[in-house]
């Protein structure tokens, strides 16, 4: 019977310097895992992605501020892990919604360091910076209060390891130059990030300031 594994794709070949740094669990991995999913059976496998992203938002947030006075600070970032979209909203009206990918487990909370996954819940910016490798870097205040206190708590319960370590340098990033196929395919190929296409993250960039706040949900 053919059985579904999971393996890391390396995209190191494809760009050329060995230094990245979006998570600190990265600590010298260059760029970081996939979970793209490979059917065993024969000499052929074939690869199957994480799922499709959405599609391509039609307009500019930041026309569609400019277009209606909105300031930046009363904005709020909602994200949708299962449904693999980055959404902005202003009061209780959705502007403009982005395709993302996550990281390379997609499906649950972030519980320590190295676990690939991205942290639900309430969330601020803690800076904001253009960055060589993913174009800007949207660094996200993981992890806070409550991420803590999850974090003991599943020490607590011996759900994590007693030496784990939380983790850190979550962020909202693009991707490297030429690999907006990443998103298209819905491929979870970050250590924990959320991941846009360079065009994207641009324009959340420029249309964002640190007041701005961030929901995850699962």
């Amino acid at each position: 019977m053919k059985r579904l594994i999971f393996f890391p794709l390396i995209f190191l070949s494809l760009i050329g310097f060995t230094s990245i740094s979006c998570l600190s669990e990265s600590k010298g991995a260059v760029l970081e895992k996939s979970a793209s999913a490979t059917v065993e059976g024969g000499e052929d496998e074939e690869m199957i992605p994480s799922r499709t992203a959405i599609e391509d938002p039609t307009e500019k947030l930041v026309d569609i501020i400019a277009q209606n006075g909105i300031r930046k600070s009363d904005l709020k970032i909602h994200i949708d892990k299962s449904e693999y979209y980055l959404a902005v909203k202003h009061k209780d009206s959705v502007l403009i919604k982005y395709p993302c990918v996550f990281g390379f487990n997609a499906v649950d909370d972030k519980a320590m360091e190295g676990d690939g996954c991205t942290p639900e819940g309430e969330f601020g910016v803690r800076s904001m910076y253009a960055h060589k490798s993913w174009k800007y870097f949207i660094w996200i205040d993981y992890p806070n209060a409550e991420s803590w206190r999850r974090f003991k708590k599943r020490k607590a319960d011996g759900d994590i390891p007693s030496d784990a370590t939380i983790g850190g340098e979550v962020g909202i990033h693009g991707v490297p130059e030429g690999m907006d196929s990443m998103i298209e395919d819905g491929t979870n190929w970050t250590l924990g990030c959320i991941s846009l296409k360079n065009a994207h993250i641009t324009d959340l960039y420029k249309s964002i300031n640190r007041s701005t706040k961030i929901e995850i949900v699962p």
